[in-house]
């Protein structure tokens, strides 16, 4: 496509160079054509540079997102007979207002919850860092109780590690994850990886499921508070849900114990999405944590996430992950801190 489209713009300047009078044919066929037919090159190259770039990424995402087990419990005041475990958009309403998302979620409502994941992609010379994140409307409890231990909108996920290589095709090597899980940060790692306790301890070993043919992380979220561990730390007891990654599909579960949904990947970085709405009062306070209308508590953002004893500030797992891998890690090998990309900081 690239040629041809040379040769027609180069012919058709011929032709009116000719039918003008203006120059001959040799004269047009210099400096002038020459220089247009290279800025409609560039520009098409850059244009599929552009979309080969974003297809990696796509790509990169859905190769390392993991098989997810959603433990499900149908009794309580915010259970809603299962439907208050299962993940969802945070939009699922269509209104990106926080303070009726409750409510909304009730079945008499219309709205689906269809799976939705967020995540953000933050890259240096030697490893992406991947966060990866599931929102529930509800963090409910058994017994409803002066607020206690409840609230409106929850969002708890990972960061998963890859180093840089040719492996799998190119998209790198899987080599750990620290979860969120209400205040507390956890650190997994898969048999075979070389990284190590550092400032913070190991706390268990990250599974792999096979989908498509290709080895995925599984995670795990347990019911009601919905705190989020590599499978098996945390696992499904009786009923549940698992879902699988699509980079475009969103299914909601037909029942509390449907094993095969899938999950759909959402860039928070998408226009007009997660990232740009964070100073819309209605959505997020202090374009960083969600309001609640009910019990007590709220969620954060991947950018306000923290763990309540380390090192690390409020929001670097996202926004600074390297700081946090090193603090968190030992044994890292070639590991570079300095960013090529990083939306949070404006590197992009």
């Amino acid at each position: 496509m690239k040629k041809n489209s040379s040769f027609i713009i180069k012919g058709l300047q011929m032709v009116l160079c000719t039918v003008l009078g203006l120059v001959t044919i040799t004269s047009c066929s210099t400096s002038e054509i020459d220089e247009e037919v290279q800025a409609v090159q560039k520009k098409e190259t850059a244009i599929e540079t552009a979309r080969e770039s974003a297809a990696f990424y796509d790509n990169l995402v859905l190769r390392w997102a993991p098989v997810h087990h959603q433990d499900v419990d149908n009794a309580g005041c915010g259970s809603m007979n299962g439907r208050g475990d299962y993940i969802t958009k945070i939009d699922f309403d269509n209104d990106w207002n926080s303070s009726n998302n409750w409510n909304n979620i009730e079945p008499n409502r219309g709205y689906q919850p269809t799976a939705h994941c967020y995540y953000s992609v933050v890259e240096t010379n030697t490893h992406f860092f991947i966060i990866y994140a599931f929102f529930h409307p509800r963090d409910w409890t058994n017994i409803c109780f002066f607020g206690i231990d409840y609230h409106e909108n929850d969002l708890e996920g990972q960061l998963s590690i890859i180093k840089k290589s040719t492996a799998n095709n190119g998209y790198g090597e899987f080599q750990g994850m620290v979860t969120v899980a209400h205040s507390d940060f956890y650190s997994f790692i898969p048999t075979g990886s070389p990284l190590q306790a550092n400032q913070e301890s190991i706390d268990g070993s990250v599974s792999y499921e096979n989908y498509n043919n290709q080895l995925h992380p599984v995670t795990a979220q347990e019911s009601k508070g919905h705190g989020l561990k590599a499978w098996p730390a945390y696992k499904i007891i009786g009923d549940g849900i698992k879902y699988y990654p699509s980079l475009t599909t969103a299914e909601a579960p037909s029942n509390n114990d449907d094993r095969d949904v899938k999950y759909k990947l959402v860039n928070i970085f998408e226009t007009n999405g997660f990232w740009e709405r964070r100073f819309n009062t209605a959505f997020l306070n202090n374009a960083k944590s969600f309001p609640s209308t009910q019990g007590s508590g709220n969620a954060n953002t991947p950018w306000n996430w923290d763990d309540k004893d380390d090192a690390p500030g409020a929001g670097e797992l996202a926004t600074n992950p390297a700081k946090l891998v090193n603090n968190y890690f030992k044994n890292l090998g070639n590991f570079s801190m300095t960013y090529t990309l990083n939306p949070y900081i404006g590197i992009n």
